[in-house]
């Protein structure tokens, strides 16, 4: 651990130039007692690291000293996959792996290429998850990426909806982040989809199992998806939207504004279309945050429950009045 954390001083001063102590101890999360004993741990190895006094000063290395002790370990270069997202990173348990792969790569680059790394990372952020909406942390997820990485067998507990608690041993094979949520992907009898958050405990076992070699992770969460967006819409409904309600209609979902936005709109500016809905419960909630500005016309069972829960609210609000 101390070796790895000299190596870590040793590349930041050599990236990054002069750093004060305290800077120092921020980035490597230990005492500034600890950098003053590494620090003389340096020097005494012969490693030309020098202070400057006063209060721009620091430590800094001999100009043109430079160290090649910049190799990455196997785990620290699976990490680089995850360098854009290092909070998702951390989640899984490799935020300072991968932040030790990141100083080790910026060491190894020349300062040309390095200053380029600095200004695409500068200037370019990725944030996950979606708006208003809490980042999914599942509390089991470093455990799924341990068994996941090492290829190991887990018994997972599984709160399923509606229905008693599964438990079942899975081989895992890949963890998928879609729209800020976590999902399992794991073969049993077959290959399935689990949701993280819904994973209440994990065993890992001790042995290994085989990961298939034609297995491709991208190519499974696909088709994945597409079968389960196809199983989520159970109906359809033919609506009219006005051009007020269009500013509006991502709330809808992708695949309903996808189908509204490609659609003519009339000598009014309404637009009717033919859009799949999920349930009638669902349609209901989802269609009655437009009030006036979108309109059921099928089916009539739907456009009936519409029509009753407006006279619902209209008796509630006048019922209000003095």
């Amino acid at each position: 651990m101390r070796a790895a954390r000299l190596l870590s001083l040793l590349l930041l001063l050599q990236t990054r130039g002069r750093l004060t102590a305290q800077e120092l101890a921020e980035e490597l999360d230990v005492s500034v007692r600890t950098v003053y004993r590494d620090v003389d741990s340096l020097s005494s190895a012969g490693v030309p690291v020098y202070a400057d006094r006063g209060p721009t000063g620091g430590y800094q290395l001999l100009d043109g000293y430079r160290t090649r002790l910049t190799g990455l370990t196997s785990t620290e270069a699976g990490a680089l996959a995850l360098a854009g997202l290092p909070d998702q990173a951390a989640e899984l348990g490799l935020g300072t792996v991968l932040a030790a792969a990141r100083l080790k790569l910026d060491a190894a680059l020349p300062p040309s290429l390095r200053e380029g790394a600095h200004h695409v990372r500068d200037r370019f952020h990725l944030d996950a998850p979606g708006w208003f909406a809490d980042a999914d942390r599942p509390p089991q997820l470093p455990a799924l990426a341990t068994a996941v990485w090492e290829a190991r067998p887990i018994r997972i507990t599984y709160r399923r909806y509606r229905q008693p608690d599964r438990e079942s041993v899975v081989h895992p094979l890949g963890l998928v982040l879609k729209a800020g949520t976590w999902y399992l992907v794991a073969e049993a009898d077959r290959t399935r989809t689990y949701r993280a958050n819904r994973i209440s405990a994990v065993e890992i076992q001790d042995n290994a199992f085989p990961r298939p070699p034609d297995f491709d992770l991208a190519a499974y969460w696909q088709r994945w998806s597409a079968e389960f967006q196809s199983t989520v819409y159970k109906g359809e409904a033919r609506i009219r939207v006005s051009p007020k309600a269009m500013g509006g209609i991502f709330t809808s979902g992708p695949v309903v504004a996808a189908k509204i936005r490609a659609t003519e709109p009339g000598p009014d500016g309404w637009r009717e279309v033919v859009v799949p809905i999920e349930t009638h419960e669902i349609a209901q909630s989802d269609f009655l945050r437009y009030g006036p500005e979108l309109e059921v016309l099928d089916p009539p069972e739907l456009r009936e429950s519409i029509a009753n829960a407006a006279a619902t609210m209209i008796r509630m609000y006048r019922a209000d009045e003095r």
